[in-house]
């Protein structure tokens, strides 16, 4: 599909492709978070500024701030040229303008946006033929996949550098929702009058990041192709999802999924996983397994993940043939502590005052520069309170890397031990246009840094809920997040809500939401993956969930089952055990959620059905169980 404005280029829609980035002009910037330093940090990244060794027609491209200029006229100029330079080589290909300075009069960032689309077999070459004319690979931490690579670069124009973004398509569908919005916007002043509105409200909020500039648009432009008829395909059922993961989580979002009619595969080294028992097929292999993680998204639709510790060369073999969500840059960045400390406070957030060390003398520093008590952290790995110590005195510093089972020269996470009032956390989802429901905000107990209790809607001055649900909406924006996000803070004395923990997953402190809520975390999870609307985040009703614990050695898991009838009288009780084959002590083995008249009365019903639950000691059937 083709049209050709009154200067002769020929424009066209971008793609509107199944990773989190949006439709339009959309995909102008990428989010521009420095998580680099000297320390552990393994998230790719590439030059803010490409320059390529010769000097091609094509020039060096700059990664600036989002702004909202004036529509320039030359900018058609640029997308003529560059539809020229290719057509002199590929006469069979067409280059559209798409993006805001493909309309005359509409504001917007300047880059003129083009795409290409093509064969998926050709888009490598389309690619190569790009690079040949002095585009460059996309910079950033999230680039687009080899499948659909964005490339970049710039042309000069009566004195003005004009940055441009070439995309390349595999497929037409998705260019024609852009040239759909694109000719809407052509046709209808009143559409360009509502656009420039809301992108000079974006920017008039205060200091932007470039991904919260372009995911605040998505929604509106969304509600567009919808009023257009042009909107995005959802994934629907019977299809297929894959899950990186196989424990509880996975579980829970398996049986969401399985509820509205999905498939679902699941990826997990343990072939009794708790999601094995609802899994239509298995891949039994480790979180670093490419040929696996292939083999399981070559039975998927699209895949998601339900726990941190996936390889990011899975993640991204995954990436070229099939939709990660909630993507591949929230596993970057959540993966390494000392990366995620950064993130945060790039985003504005305030975090514990912490240091990156590597031996004991580093360690010393940091005691004398923040003081004690510490909080020793590895950077990667470590969950449920594992991979951490607390240094309470100067004298604990000595050997508490060995200690904690770390050679020196390992990049380590230290920062203050905070004393800290309550600790809470908000659940965040984003759907696949953009669109964000936010659950209220949850009180939580650690027991030696496993969540033992969860609290929802938590009890709190109503400003600090407000203020936890702009931190977590900022975050899954600047993350890209399509799927769920799970950000633990620490409330503190004077008030202010300092972040611990972020997770790009549904969450332990959201099993309330199961009873809880109108739509639980697990069916929005799957709503966002699969690109549908998602359901209200409402809570029904005071809740409480109180987790399950194993106690003792390790030992087949069986419930007491006069315990259980006992914990079940009370009928405000909903048991949910993971199907673990083994108990041992400590292990999360399950979770009672009550709901009441007030979360006090809900954590008082959850707790006393958990104090009636007992697991067996030995193997010899109980004769009162119905089963014997």
């Amino acid at each position: 599909m083709r049209s050709t404005t009154e200067h002769g280029t020929a424009v066209a829609g971008a793609e509107i492709h199944d990773h989190p980035v949006g439709p339009g002009d959309q995909r102008d910037e990428l989010a521009d978070v420095d998580l680099e330093g000297p320390s552990s940090d393994h998230v790719s990244h590439e030059a803010a500024v490409y320059t390529p060794s010769v000097l091609p027609p094509i020039g060096p491209y700059e990664r600036l701030p989002a702004t909202v200029e004036p529509w320039d006229p030359r900018a058609i100029e640029v997308a003529r040229a560059v539809a020229e330079l290719v057509h002199e080589r590929r006469p069979d290909l067409a280059v559209e303008h798409i993006g805001s300075t493909a309309v005359p009069g509409l504001p917007g960032k300047g880059i003129v946006d083009l795409s290409i689309a093509t064969t998926p077999e050709d888009v490598p070459a389309v690619a190569a033929m790009l690079r040949e004319l002095g585009f460059g690979p996309q910079p950033g931490p999230d680039p687009w996949p080899p499948g659909r690579p964005m490339l970049v670069g710039s042309l000069v124009r009566a004195g003005r550098t004009f940055r441009i973004h070439c995309h390349v398509l595999p497929e037409q569908e998705e260019l024609k929702r852009d040239i759909a919005f694109r000719d809407a916007l052509l046709a209808d002043p009143s559409l360009v009058e509502g656009y420039a509105a809301l992108k000079s409200g974006i920017v008039m909020s205060g200091p932007l990041e470039p991904h919260q500039y372009t995911y605040r648009k998505q929604a509106w432009i969304s509600d567009v192709h919808r009023k257009l008829g042009v909107e995005r395909r959802p994934i629907t059922p019977p299809a297929t999802i894959g899950i990186l993961g196989g424990g509880q989580l996975g579980r829970m979002i398996g049986m969401a999924a399985r509820a509205m009619g999905y498939r679902v595969v699941v990826l997990d080294p343990d072939p009794n996983c708790p999601a094995s028992a609802i899994a239509d097929r298995m891949v039994v292999s480790t979180y670093d397994d490419v040929g696996a993680a292939l083999r399981l998204a070559s039975w998927s639709d699209v895949v998601t993940y339900e726990l941190e510790h996936v390889a990011t060369d899975v993640v991204d073999a995954i990436d070229v043939v099939r939709p990660v969500r909630p993507g591949r840059l929230p596993l970057h960045v959540t993966q390494d502590r000392i990366a995620e400390r950064r993130f945060l406070e790039s985003a504005g957030v305030e975090v514990a005052d912490w240091r990156e060390v590597r031996t004991t003398e580093d360690l010393r520093q940091a005691a004398d520069e923040i003081g004690l008590p510490l909080r020793l952290k590895v950077s990667t790995g470590g969950y449920d309170g594992r991979g951490q110590l607390r240094l309470n005195e100067l004298s604990d510093v000595d050997g508490a890397i060995e200690r904690l089972g770390r050679r020196p020269g390992e990049a380590l996470l230290v920062e203050t031990d905070l004393a800290f009032a309550a600790e809470v956390s908000i659940v965040v989802a984003r759907s696949a246009v953009g669109r964000i429901a936010t659950f209220p905000l949850a009180c939580n107990r650690h027991d030696e840094g496993i969540l033992v209790e969860s609290l929802a809607p938590a009890s709190l001055d109503p400003e600090i809920p407000e203020r936890a649900i702009a931190i977590g909406e900022r975050l899954a924006v600047m993350m890209g997040i399509t799927g769920t996000l799970t950000v633990e803070l620490f409330l503190m004395p004077d008030q202010r809500l300092i972040a611990n923990e972020l997770a790009p997953r549904v969450h332990n402190s959201g099993h309330w939401t199961i009873e809880g809520a109108a739509t639980s975390q697990f069916e929005q999870h799957v709503r966002a993956i699969c690109g549908l609307d998602l359901g209200s985040s409402d809570a029904l009703t005071p809740t409480a969930t109180v987790n399950l614990l194993g106690t003792g050695p390790a030992r087949e898991a069986r419930l007491d089952s006069l315990g259980l009838a006992r914990a079940m009288v009370d009928r405000t009780v909903h048991l949910h055990l993971y199907d673990k084959r083994q108990v041992f002590e400590r292990r999360k083995m399950g979770h009672v959620t009550a709901t009441g008249p007030s979360t006090e009365e809900a954590l008082a019903r959850a707790r006393a059905a958990v104090d009636l639950l007992h697991w067996r000691d030995d193997d010899v059937p109980d004769p009162r169980d119905f089963g014997s």
